[in-house]
């Protein structure tokens, strides 16, 4: 039985959050389930599970209870409602907490990063089944192995099965007319279902051994491969036997380079954690049969200034939520503080009993310190990538540097366009990218004011002296170059209101007939090929700064239509005219409705429809 709660509902003011969360703390239930915290927006930003609600609840709001955690203190600062869901066990809290962090990915828990993207193998379920790749598991009744953080790995071993069984690849759906064998057929790929030339329980054992091979159970297939092989040669059918011979020399080629750890045949995994500030890489190590047939990594957000064990039993019950497959042991570094809870529900998850276990010699302790030196490697690898992507330079801002003579590669470019129709609703955009992407975060709006007439000079002189002012006020960094959208009477307006504000800002002007690049101090366009990267990046800061623009004045221009039209009407207000706006979508399209369609809007009855439409008209 599962009973969920909420507590704090939507109050009047952050205030009153805090007031009603505080009170209700009084009221939480003794019993196990999970909580979870919202900020006051409410979004979910803590998920955690407890034996004792009230008391793991309450402990979060006790004096001196951050123990000097700075991650701690931001996360209770920022509860302002609370929910909690009663369980009947402990496993049941697991499964549901491991459930909504998936779901919810809180900032303030460990969750694995980008998990969506690892892809999984499907055996589909149909009467002649296919094992293809896909990235979203359904549930169709088919069967699923992965997930795999190693997708060219992966691959091959998907190539090699498709090598050593004969696994249809086409996708119709049996059984079908009027087809003929495919290729596949012709090289011994496939047994031909799509013309009934093997049986359905045959194709069955041959997606059995698939699996069995795709599983790591090298040695089961084998034997399997080699009774078949011993009966068919007892049957004096030598060539079939051959086939057979064939396929198990080579599973022994495929699988000679897979590293032996162990004499004991029995499988596990071996899960290794390596973190670093808010950040981790968890590294499983799969064997089976005795073999290291894959590795696993995973790159994990780490929250609450989290202990070892508990970034550890976050990720095995994330992971093993995920995955296909538990194996009959699980080799840690540490013990778990809800062993008893875990193990009950990984033995629920894979039908059979589930040990941990702490080496502390021999084989399974030295794939252990393997494990771990990987995880700082990838962890190590991945914050190196990251370092070196903030310093490279891409090459179209190397070009466009050389290009305009800039004493540094402009990383940050912003572009102004001004939009109006013959001085009417005058409005400017400013986007910005970001080494050669687009920062829409950084997008920004103008409503041009106090400028009578089409005079597009005066309006990019207000939106440029506007703009750096607001920077300097706020002391944020100017742009390595601002582009202007127009040819040499616009980028001069610019320079004059920048030398104006006494700063240092580059600058550049881009013409759209001829796509003419201007500079400051020179009296000619540059030359730069129409074919270059750097001018293309320029054409697309212009082309999305003039999307902006244009967008926004429309916006205001239908806005300002439909009040013009709408203002001499008696009984229609700014919110009937909201209404009206909602209700039809374009001024348009209410001038062209009916009496009975004016009148169906909300709040406009049947006589102001009817004055509506006169006036309309």
């Amino acid at each position: 039985m599962i009973q969920i709660e909420k507590i704090a509902s939507v109050p009047a003011s952050k205030t009153d959050a805090k007031k009603i969360l505080g009170e209700d703390l009084v009221h939480l239930p003794m019993e196990s389930g999970i909580y979870i915290f919202r900020d006051q927006n409410g979004l979910v930003i803590y998920i955690g599970k407890a034996k004792s609600l009230r008391n793991r609840v309450r402990s979060y709001f006790r004096p001196n209870a951050d123990d000097g955690r700075s991650l701690f203190r931001s996360l209770v600062r920022n509860i302002y409602f609370l929910e909690y869901i009663v369980t009947d066990t402990e496993v049941e809290a697991l499964i549901l907490e491991a459930n909504l962090i998936k779901e919810h990915k809180p900032r303030y828990n460990t969750t694995l990063k980008d998990d969506k993207k690892y892809p999984y193998l499907k055996i589909t379920k149909e009467p002649y089944p296919r094992i293809i790749v896909i990235r979203d598991i359904s549930k169709d009744g088919s069967r699923y192995l992965g997930p795999y953080s190693d997708v060219k790995a992966m691959r091959n071993m998907l190539q090699t099965m498709h090598k050593l069984f004969r696994v249809r690849t086409c996708d119709y759906t049996l059984p079908v007319k009027n087809v003929r064998v495919c290729i596949d057929y012709e090289i011994g790929r496939c047994d031909g279902p799509c013309e009934d030339l093997v049986s359905e329980s045959d194709y069955t054992e041959i997606i059995r051994e698939a699996v069995l091979f795709l599983t790591g159970r090298h040695r089961k297939v084998v034997k399997i491969l080699r009774e078949k092989m011993k009966a068919l040669s007892e049957d004096l059918r030598f060539e079939d036997a051959a086939s057979y011979r064939d396929r198990l020399e080579a599973i022994k080629r495929a699988t000679r380079r897979q590293k032996v750890v162990s004499h004991d045949l029995t499988d596990w995994d071996t899960i290794a954690i390596s973190r670093e500030d808010e950040e981790a890489c968890g590294v499983v190590f799969e064997v089976r049969d005795g073999c290291l047939i894959g590795r696993q990594h995973y790159f994990l957000s780490v929250g609450l200034d989290s202990s070892d064990r508990e970034v550890t039993r976050e990720f095995l019950t994330q992971y093993y939520s995920a995955c296909s497959f538990v194996p009959k042991e699980i080799i840690l570094r540490h013990d778990l503080n809800e062993r008893e809870a875990i193990l009950d529900w990984l033995h629920r998850r894979s039908g059979g009993l589930v040990e941990m276990r702490i080496p502390q010699r021999g084989d399974k302790k030295e794939l252990l310190l393997m494990a771990e030196r990987n995880a700082e490697l990838f962890l190590k690898e991945r914050q190196l990538k990251r370092e070196n992507s903030k310093s490279r330079i891409p090459n179209t801002l190397a070009a466009l540097q050389r290009d305009l003579h800039l004493s540094k590669p402009p990383r940050q470019i912003e572009a102004i366009d001004i939009s109006n129709i013959q001085g009417t609703d005058p409005v400017a955009s400013l986007v910005c990218f970001v080494d050669g992407k687009p920062r829409k975060s950084e997008y920004r709006h103008y409503k041009i004011v106090g400028i009578d007439g089409p005079n597009d000079f005066a309006m990019m002189e207000q939106v440029v002296v506007r703009r750096f002012k607001r920077l300097m006020e706020e002391g944020k960094p100017f742009p390595d170059l601002l582009l202007i959208d127009g040819g040499k009477g616009q980028l001069s307006t610019a320079v004059s209101a920048i030398k104006n504000l006494g700063i240092d800002q580059p600058v550049i002007g881009l013409a759209k007939k001829l796509e003419e690049v201007f500079l400051p101090d020179y009296k000619d366009p540059q030359n730069i090929p129409k074919t270059s990267s750097s001018l293309k990046l320029l054409q697309a800061l212009r082309n999305e700064s003039h999307r902006f623009a244009l967008s926004f004045h429309r916006k205001l221009r239908q806005k300002r239509t439909l009040a013009s039209g709408l203002d001499y009407i008696e009984g229609v207000g700014p919110e009937r005219k909201r209404l009206l706006l909602r209700h039809f979508g374009s001024v348009k399209r209410l001038k062209c409705a009916t009496e009975k369609e004016i009148a169906e809007v909300v709040g406009i009855g049947p006589k102001l429809a009817t004055i509506i439409f006169i006036g309309l008209k």
